[in-house]
């Protein structure tokens, strides 16, 4: 008979059977509960002193919870951001107990009255038209390596593809003839299609010739599939050097996100209406993408420009000495 109140196999049916089978959703996701969990587990059973094994539900206690929270934010040196994403792993488990077990509802409404904590929409950064020219020219073309991560970056802002989807794209997933284009698969599986430039899809080809249609089409140095790791580590590798040339680059945290959020920004420049950057990045809702609106100083500049009063004059009578008005306002019944 299967003990209910045993927490390890109420969190592998999580795992297995909610994450994957009832929600599909995809990898990344899935090792984002399970990296939680891993730091959960040993922390809970320290501070009750049970093996991981014997824990139980009663175990995980809101103030256990809090306690956990509290260990990420002092001890590991999370940010808020990360501290919250943890505590939505754990309102999930509970949620999935709740509903399969009912003598855990009250249990499952204890551990949702732990919040989440208010935390400062972080600035968007993204990079001026001369500092993604000055990183689309840094690669060294004369070299495999350096045309790899030309072709790279030039992906990616091409598309304002994420890491991992520029990671996980396949050659079947492009199309190199005009009109060229690609289909990118995001968050929940939702998929979209960009255009790419001439330029793009001519850099492409040269690397995906040849190739089979299931292959990725970026590669690292040892001829396997790059990672979102790997993306990261290059766009850093090649910032780190154009800070000393561009200071303005020294004050910005630049990822491979960052160029998305400069594929957006350009996008918005060039006059391209919000919702078409909102399905070219693949956003649900565009609320995330008016963000760019309001970021972009360039674009608030014009606008102030375009509402400026200048001096203003003053009236060179008062209205009362208007005869005209007078009569006008004397002959109204």
């Amino acid at each position: 008979m299967t003990d209910n109140t045993l927490l390890g196999p109420w969190i592998r049916r999580f795992l297995l059977e909610y994450l994957v089978q009832d929600r599909n959703l995809r990898e990344n996701t899935q090792h984002s509960y399970r990296d939680c969990l891993t730091l959960l587990l040993p922390f809970l059973a320290n501070k009750v002193g049970q093996t991981v094994e014997r824990l139980t539900i009663e175990h995980l206690s809101a103030d256990h919870v809090r306690l956990f929270l509290h260990h990420l934010e002092e001890q590991r040196t999370c940010a808020i951001s990360t501290r919250n994403q943890r505590l939505a792993t754990i309102h999930s488990l509970a949620h999935f107990v709740g509903l399969r077990c009912p003598e855990y509802i009250g249990w499952s409404a204890e551990i949702h009255q732990v919040p989440f904590k208010k935390t400062a929409q972080p600035a968007t950064c993204y990079l001026e038209k001369d500092e993604m020219d000055a990183l689309l020219a840094a690669p060294d073309r004369s070299t495999a390596q350096g045309k790899r991560d030309h072709r790279l970056l030039l992906f990616l802002y091409n598309s304002g593809a994420r890491a991992d989807e520029a990671a996980q794209l396949i050659i079947a997933n492009l199309n190199l003839f005009p009109p060229a284009s690609v289909t990118i698969v995001g968050k929940g599986g939702r998929t979209r299609h960009c255009p790419l430039w001439a330029t793009t899809a001519d850099c492409v080809k040269s690397a995906v010739g040849g190739r089979h249609a299931q292959e990725r089409v970026f590669l690292n140095r040892c001829n396997r599939p790059i990672t979102r790791f790997g993306v990261h580590a290059m766009v850093e590798r090649y910032i780190s050097k154009l800070s000393a040339e561009l200071p303005s680059l020294a004050s910005k945290q630049v990822s491979p996100h960052t160029i998305r959020h400069t594929t957006a920004v350009h996008l918005l420049r060039a006059g391209v209406d919000i919702n078409t950057i909102r399905a070219w990045l693949g956003h649900v809702s565009i609320d995330t993408t008016n963000i760019y609106a309001e970021v972009d100083l360039e674009m608030k500049g014009r606008a102030l420009a375009k509402c400026d009063v200048g001096e203003t004059s003053q009236p060179s009578h008062r209205w009362s000495e208007d005869g005209s008005l007078m009569a006008f306002l004397r002959s109204l019944k």
